[in-house]
């Protein structure tokens, strides 16, 4: 029997082995970024893991050819990777390249799984391959908030990321490796106290403390482009389950699928409380309100893909990424918000 997957969007498998948690790039620092010079006719990335953004006079991307005059920032997650996209060209940065905003080049600065830390570490890291930056657009918010679920770990302020179990784990080992031998007699205390795992955070403290870093992060992203005269804005991805817009028959489909197969569980088991509707208008409003005082223009797009969809209209692959349709749309939406040519 054919899944929905195979047949309605073959181009997954392209990204599964793109994704290939065996095949991972491992970087200082970041602790892990795109696979490098990785080709296939889905997805292409240069020698650094950066993907290759298409537009009307060529194709350009960080750590490749790229023209000299000012060029616009893409930067978040899987989002603005364009995972689920069947082409290069069809990624969220080439169609604002191509069709939408296509005055300057756009350069993709995605990465899946990357959380606001990570994002503003990959910009300093590779910078110096720029050329002049008169846009930086952040399409991000869903995985720093899905990582504020997480409680109690020792990250000494600094917000969790995917795959920190694996760091933490590693880490466990190299201390135990190099811990001294205790000399002399131990005496036994009684059974070894194990502290509770701490309960799940409500949505409220997600949002507040994801927004907290976030803005951490973005006050040092206008500390940078104020430097360069570069423009920062801030746009919180689109969710299918943040959308009014109920699935269309593709959608469902593909999201009962999903739920069915998944290795890592159905969606409201992974996500729960971060998925709904309620909590994506909430994480909107607080973040729209802490970019405000800052000068930085933000966008929920969201609630414009609520309004301007069709109950039939297929944008989602999966519930956190589009379809060749989705990112087009996000892009024409984002160019009209941002007032960009």
């Amino acid at each position: 029997m054919v899944r929905p997957s195979e047949q309605l969007t073959p181009q997954t498998s392209d990204y599964l082995e793109f994704l290939d948690r065996g095949k991972t790039n491992y970087l200082p620092y970041l602790m892990y970024f795109n696979r490098p010079n990785f080709r296939s006719a889905v997805i292409n990335t240069d020698e650094f893991g950066f993907r290759i953004s298409h537009g009307l006079d060529g194709k350009a991307s960080v750590g490749g050819e790229h023209p000299g005059g000012p060029v616009r920032l893409l930067v978040g997650g899987s989002g603005v990777l364009s995972y689920g996209a069947t082409s290069d060209a069809t990624t969220l940065s080439s169609r604002l390249w191509t069709k939408h905003a296509p005055s300057k080049p756009w350069l993709n600065f995605g990465a899946p799984y990357f959380n606001s830390t990570q994002e503003l570490m990959l910009f300093m890291l590779y910078r110096h391959l720029l050329p002049p930056v008169e846009e930086i657009v952040i399409f991000s918010g869903f995985n720093t908030l899905v990582m504020a679920q997480l409680a109690g770990l020792p990250l000494q302020g600094q917000g969790p990321f995917f795959f920190c179990n694996e760091y933490f784990e590693k880490m466990e080992e190299l201390r135990k490796r190099y811990a001294k031998p205790v000399k002399g007699l131990r005496w036994r205390t009684g059974a070894k106290h194990e502290e509770p795992a701490p309960a799940a955070p409500q949505a409220a403290t997600m949002i507040e403390s994801a927004v907290d870093l976030t803005m951490r992060h973005l006050d040092s992203w206008l500390v940078v482009a104020g430097a360069t005269g570069a423009r920062v804005s801030f746009v919180l991805q689109p969710l299918a389950t943040w959308l009014s817009k109920p699935p269309s028959r593709q959608e469902k489909l593909l999201f009962d699928e999903f739920d069915e197969f998944s290795e890592f569980g159905a969606w409201e088991e992974r996500y729960g409380e971060v998925g709904s509707i309620e909590t994506g208008a909430a994480y909107a409003a607080a973040l729209g309100a802490a970019c405000a005082p800052r000068g930085v223009r933000f966008v929920d797009i969201n609630s414009r893909m609520s309004e301007a969809a069709a109950p039939s209209d297929w944008l989602f692959v999966d519930r956190g990424h589009c379809t060749d349709d989705g990112y087009d749309l996000s892009a024409a939406l984002l160019a009209e918000s941002l007032e960009l040519s």
